[in-house]
């Protein structure tokens, strides 16, 4: 092994390492399914404020709190991009919230976070929560954290994307896709909360 590819994979592995209580279990606090979430109005990285209700023909929404910088939010998302172009045209469009606190992680930004949807070519809307509250309202913990609301902005599933964040060619079971299939069918979501597992949101202070 190259000293080049071993560095790479301790950097890799501290990256990992340093996204602490990564396997953190669902918050006691914040939305449970079958709540009702709320709007919001935030500022996309176009510099447009974007609100739920600005997707006219929504069916639903897959509101997913992400970040730059953590590690497994960059494994994900390609899947992510996947999922929008999957799901938009049925109805049911990926909502992208920033919430870290960026003088923590000065890489969330607002600016780093118009550098990195521009890099990904962003699909979707990709918004920053500047004062966190809407983080705090839904409860979210994790990035990724996952919110899969219908259009009455009822709560039908929360958790992780699916159940391997390493490797996303051996995905054996795909939470939000499964859950997000069950509405487009009128049926009820089987699963319905599962463990939201990436970085801790890097809060600012009470």
């Amino acid at each position: 092994m190259t000293k080049i590819k071993l560095f790479f994979l301790i950097g890799l592995a501290f990256s990992f390492y340093s996204c602490s209580d990564s396997m953190g279990s669902q918050s006691k606090e914040g939305l449970k399914v079958g709540d009702k979430a709320k709007d919001f109005s935030l500022k996309n990285v176009d510099g447009k404020m974007m609100s739920l209700k600005s997707f006219k023909d929504a069916k639903g929404y897959i509101v997913v709190f992400t970040c730059n910088e953590c590690p497994y939010a960059k494994l994900y998302e390609d899947r992510i991009i996947a999922l929008h172009n999957k799901y938009a045209s049925k109805g049911f469009p990926v909502v992208a919230i920033n919430p870290n606190n960026e003088t923590i992680q000065p890489g969330d930004s607002f600016e780093m976070m118009q550098v990195r949807a521009k890099s990904k070519e962003f699909p979707f809307p990709y918004l920053r929560d500047e004062t966190q509250d809407i983080a705090r309202f839904y409860g979210a913990r994790k990035t990724p954290h996952i919110y899969l609301l219908k259009n009455n902005l009822e709560v039908a599933y929360i958790g992780g994307i699916d159940d391997n964040p390493q490797n996303s060619d051996k995905v054996e079971e795909r939470y939000l896709e499964n859950a997000v299939d069950a509405l487009l069918a009128n049926k009820e979501v089987q699963k319905n909360v599962t463990k939201a597992i990436g970085c801790t949101i890097k809060w600012k202070e009470s």
